[in-house]
């Protein structure tokens, strides 16, 4: 029996994968590696001392999806295979819905026709869009402004009905805050194709010389100290969620809950925050403001400890620390493996 993970290969679901086998859970990798590196696989296996399987396949393939399901005796699957920057998909809202909503519209068949039933969504804090009251809670209006979160909301949305339907799957919805950090042993960690999209790992790149310096954009929000404020949750506490929702599938049919650490911290306390864990200087240039940016956002974490005994144990220390660690050891990421 098994857990099949879709994007197993990449920053969040290579510490699914390790989260998962040290659960005593064997697990298969389903991924085109469009944004992933093989050499991911590798890596699970130098810390777990147990090799996944891997399916490479693309997450809206109907018949390899139910073929791989049906091979591998799996029993769950865990859903991160997906596209994630909301400027791309404002550029190419196709793509993102064919990808992101169509995607999960496949594997929800596929699962029906394998019969499997338990599946672990990875959705995102983007569908509330514009605060109302903080910290965000799971009942928050959900009003996304980019096609990123409308994808995501529809996925919500229409998993929830097949939840209920005559042929239903239990679900568990969980929308991250930002995740950051690497397992602690520096073996797997982000490593964005490009530019990176998210600030921690921009901030890695700065730091071990890859890039001259970080653009902040906006110093005028009203926050502390002017700059935007985001829940950033460690990529492992991130991973840990995942097997309690899992296991909690047991016992409920839907599960809807953030994760995330309740707290925020701005962009230039991560900065500081990361210059000493790492020891170097992090130049950094303000720009303005981005269209759409908000000045604070951060969860309620109080309804995934209610439903799943979940919170996130790492501070903000140890998530640079260990962003560090990886980048230091990884200075191009699994390009050089």
């Amino acid at each position: 029996m098994a857990v099949m993970i879709t994007g197993g290969a990449g920053f969040i679901g290579s510490h699914v994968c390790v989260e998962l086998i040290r659960s005593g859970q064997s697990v298969v990798i389903y991924d085109d590696f469009s944004n992933s590196h093989p050499e991911v696989v590798n890596r699970i296996a130098r810390i777990t001392g147990f090799a996944p399987d891997v399916v490479r396949g693309d997450v809206r393939d109907l018949a390899a999806l139910t073929a791989a399901l049906v091979e591998h005796r799996c029993t769950a699957v865990v859903h991160l295979a997906g596209l994630k920057s909301v400027a791309d998909s404002v550029r190419d809202a196709t793509g993102y819905y064919d990808c992101n909503l169509a995607g999960s519209l496949t594997l929800a068949q596929a699962m029906q026709r394998a019969d499997v039933r338990k599946l672990v969504f990875s959705s995102s804090a983007t569908v509330y869009g514009e605060p109302e009251t903080l910290p965000l809670r799971e009942d928050h209006r959900l009003a996304p402004f980019n096609p990123y979160g409308r994808t995501k909301l529809m996925a919500e949305q229409m998993l929830q009905d097949i939840a209920a339907s005559a042929d239903p799957l239990k679900v568990a919805i969980l929308r991250y805050f930002n995740p950051v950090g690497s397992h602690e042993s520096g073996l797997i960690g982000e490593d964005p194709y490009g530019e990176p999209n998210n600030l921690m790992p921009y901030i890695s790149q700065v730091a071990v010389g890859r890039r001259p310096s970080l653009s902040v954009f906006g110093r005028d929000y009203p926050t502390r100290d002017g700059t935007g404020v985001r829940d950033y949750v460690h990529v492992v506490d991130l991973a840990v969620g995942h097997v309690s929702a899992l296991r909690q599938l047991d016992d409920v049919d839907v599960i809807n809950v953030n994760l995330g650490t309740g707290r925020g911290t701005s962009v230039l306390e991560l900065v500081d925050a990361f210059a000493s864990a790492s020891g170097r200087d992090i130049p950094i240039t303000f720009a303005p403001r981005r269209a759409g940016d908000v000045a604070s956002y951060y969860a309620s974490s109080d309804l995934a400890f209610d439903m799943l005994g979940w919170k996130a144990e790492r501070d903000i220390s140890a998530m640079c620390a260990d962003a560090w660690k990886w980048q230091r050891l990884n200075p191009n990421g699994y390009r050089n493996a």
